[in-house]
């Protein structure tokens, strides 16, 4: 094999992992998107309920199954960052350096120095702030509906 086959298989080594990685983020998005509407739909459901129904168990237990489900969420955020960091951008990065060109590296260094001076706003943060949000309100639901319980129960 001489050096220019050798060039050709590198290259093609890299557009199938980069083009693997991109597949992954979407999926990704996806898996957000899922998280996104399960936890919508968990939380206009407790609002009917709590407003429709003077019960408090029900709100109690979707608003712990909408704990559980936020927390898993914040489990695949971190699972695919670190997959995304580690699978995909070091084997990116070490396959660009058999390549003329280190378009991933450039890329990276540019997004570390924006992300040091606070010009660039990360989206994995911000569904991370997302998440916690919405762990807190449901929280504030679970501890609201034990609160009117044991009021309600202490004056009977």
């Amino acid at each position: 094999m001489d050096a220019n086959d050798e060039k050709f298989l590198i290259l093609e080594q890299y557009r199938i992992y980069s083009d693997a990685k991109e597949k992954f983020i979407d999926r990704h998005f996806s898996t957000n998107k899922f998280y996104l509407v399960l936890n919508i739909i968990n939380l206009v459901t407790t609002y009917l309920i709590s407003t429709l129904t003077p019960q408090y168990a029900p709100a109690i237990v979707l608003g712990i199954i909408g704990f559980f489900a936020s927390m898993m969420w914040w489990m695949n955020i971190d699972s695919y960052q670190m997959l995304i960091k580690v699978k995909y951008a070091k084997v990116l990065e070490y396959l660009e350096t058999r390549l003329p060109e280190q378009p991933y590296h450039k890329e990276f260094t540019d997004y570390v120095q924006m992300k040091k001076s606070n010009n660039l706003i990360v989206f994995g943060d911000f569904q991370k702030y997302l998440t916690l949000a919405i762990m807190c309100v449901y929280i504030y639901i679970i501890g609201n509906a034990v609160y009117n319980m044991v009021v309600i129960l202490k004056f009977q």
